[in-house]
């Protein structure tokens, strides 16, 4: 009688076990319905039903579009500067040449336009604060030159280089062909100045 006692308290420790498995996996079955249930709702007040989501990984228009849209954020509409390669210049343009502009700038002759027509520049090259125009007797024919007005760049090619007396303003009369005429102090002569003219060029 011991041993079916035992054996028979066996049993029910097992079948007990056993339905708790089953009500375990039954309960875990019904949460997780749920869940998703919930987590679809989710979804459906987050994206409509007549919008459609498709998601792709990027191919090369994408990237492109996101370059020019990122050009296009980092536009600046007022920026105005010279850059000439060659002498590692990089330099912003203010209006006028009077000492206390080129002191931080180079200098607009006020007289020439600033877009098209024969733009005229001033800097100093020596004894100042700033002296952007050091280098400018290291330019030679066809030596590069960027103009950006207005977030607009413009390519110039150096044509001309020479000294003038400083009486001499023909170098900034205005023509119909796009110029850039930048003009600097001759070193030791003071009544003379270097003179660089270059013509626009194709972007």
């Amino acid at each position: 009688m011991i041993v079916i006692c035992n054996y028979s308290h066996k049993n029910i420790i097992l079948l007990s076990l056993i339905i708790s498995l089953i009500v375990f996996i039954f309960l875990n079955q019904i949460f997780f319905k749920n869940q998703s249930q919930i987590f679809d709702n989710s979804l459906e007040k987050i994206i409509p039903d007549n919008v459609q989501v498709e998601i792709q990984m990027p191919n090369n228009a994408v990237e492109q579009n996101y370059v020019n849209q990122v050009a296009t954020a980092n536009f600046n509409s007022s920026l105005w500067q010279i850059e000439i390669p060659k002498i590692n210049l990089v330099a912003p343009i203010e209006e006028g040449t009077t000492t206390e502009i080129m002191n931080e700038y180079v200098g607009h002759f006020t007289e020439t336009p600033k877009d098209n027509g024969n733009i005229g520049l001033a800097a100093h090259n020596r004894g100042y604060r700033v002296n952007y125009f050091e280098k400018l007797k290291l330019l030679k024919e066809n030596d590069l030159i960027i103009y950006t007005y207005k977030g607009k760049v413009s390519k110039y090619k150096v044509n001309q280089i020479g000294i003038i007396k400083d009486t001499d303003w023909s170098k900034l009369e205005n023509t119909k062909e796009n110029k850039l005429t930048l003009i600097t102090c001759l070193e030791n002569e003071p009544e003379y100045r270097r003179f660089v003219q270059a013509i626009k060029i194709e972007n």
